[in-house]
C-alpha cells in the first residue's frame, strides 16, 4: 500500500514539473521589439557636426571598448564611437551601442564593468537626473582614472522605449516587457572627456549633450532619450 502512495506522490510531482516547464516554454518573450520597427542607422542620425561641436577626423583620447570585434559584434547590432570639438577646441568623446535584443545572453555591457577591465580605476558618483529636451533622463555618473588620465564619464541606458538605470529597475522594466511577450532592444549612450577638473568636463559633457539631443530629427529623438514610463498590462501578447 505504501508502495502505491509513493509511486502516485512520483507521478504526480513529475505531472506539476512536466506542467511547470510547459507553462515556462509558454510564457517565455517571444516578441522582439526590434523586429516591430525600422532599425536605426546610427551613423546617419547622429550628425557629424551640430551647434559649435564639429568630428575630430581622428579620435583625441582612446574610447574605451571593452571587448573585442568579435565580441562586439555578437553583444551589439550597432555601434558607433565620435569625438568631437567645439569652437575653444575641448573635446568630447561619444560612443553609443545598440542591441535588438536584450535577453540575457545579450545584455549591455556597463562603464563599471568596461572600463576596470581595461585597467582603470573606477569611481561611481551616483545618479544625475538631466534636463534634456523637456523631459528628465536618468543618467550615471562616473570617474575613471589610469595613470595621468582622468576621465569624467556621464551615461545612460534605455530598454524597449524607456529611460532606466541599471539593476533593479532593469530587472523589473524587463519583467513587465516579459509579462507581455516582448524582448526588449536597447542602447548604451556614453559620453566622456579627458580632464583634469572633473566638474567641468561634467559641464561640458552636458552642454554636448543637449545640443546633439536638439540637432536629431524630431522622429528619431526618441529612440536615444527614450520616453516617460507607462503602466504595462501583465498580459502576454501572441
Amino acid at each position: 500500500m505504501n508502495g502505491k502512495f509513493a509511486l502516485r506522490r512520483q507521478l504526480i510531482l513529475l505531472s506539476l514539473i512536466l506542467i511547470a516547464a510547459l507553462m515556462a516554454w509558454w510564457m517565455r518573450p517571444r516578441i522582439l521589439i526590434a523586429e516591430l520597427r525600422p532599425p536605426p542607422k546610427l551613423e546617419k542620425i547622429i550628425p557629424l557636426q551640430f551647434g559649435q561641436w564639429r568630428l575630430l577626423p581622428q579620435h583625441a583620447g582612446r574610447i574605451i571598448n571593452p571587448q573585442t570585434v568579435e565580441i562586439l559584434n555578437k553583444l551589439y547590432s550597432q555601434t558607433l564611437s565620435r569625438s568631437y570639438m567645439n569652437d575653444q577646441g575641448r573635446v568630447v568623446m561619444l560612443s553609443i551601442a545598440y542591441s535588438s535584443n536584450q535577453s540575457d545572453s545579450f545584455a549591455l555591457h556597463y562603464p563599471e564593468a568596461c572600463y576596470p577591465a581595461q585597467g582603470f580605476e573606477m569611481k561611481s558618483l551616483g545618479k544625475e537626473e538631466l534636463n534634456i529636451n523637456n523631459s528628465s533622463l536618468p543618467t550615471q555618473k562616473l570617474l575613471a582614472k589610469f595613470n595621468d588620465r582622468i576621465e569624467p564619464i556621464i551615461y545612460w541606458t534605455t530598454l524597449g522605449n524607456m529611460p532606466v538605470r541599471r539593476g533593479i529597475d532593469t530587472k523589473l522594466l524587463s519583467l513587465q516587457y516579459g509579462f507581455k511577450g516582448q524582448i526588449p532592444d536597447g542602447l548604451l549612450f556614453r559620453v566622456s572627456s579627458i580632464t583634469a577638473n572633473p566638474e567641468q568636463g561634467y559641464e561640458l559633457q552636458r552642454g554636448f549633450v543637449s545640443d546633439l539631443i536638439q540637432a536629431i530629427p524630431d522622429n528619431e529623438r526618441e529612440f536615444f532619450i527614450g520616453r516617460k514610463q507607462s503602466v504595462f498590462l501583465p498580459t502576454q501578447s501572441r
